[in-house]
């Protein structure tokens, strides 16, 4: 449960992160936005996997 907790956070700040870096690279279109807030929402995977670890003092 802590675990979709914790992804809907970061997941949703990594794949902004991506879309603003994307928009600051002057990608503009719809096709590298959705791109870079997939990939962001994929990476957020092992990083909330990585989270959760430690706040449960299980890594």
């Amino acid at each position: 449960m802590l675990f979709f907790v914790l992804h809907i956070f970061i997941g949703a700040s990594l794949a902004g992160t991506g879309v603003i870096a994307a928009l600051s690279l002057g990608f503009g279109t719809v096709g590298p936005i959705l791109i870079a807030a997939a990939i962001g929402f994929v990476a957020a995977f092992p990083v909330t996997w990585i989270v959760q670890k430690r706040i449960t003092g299980l890594g």
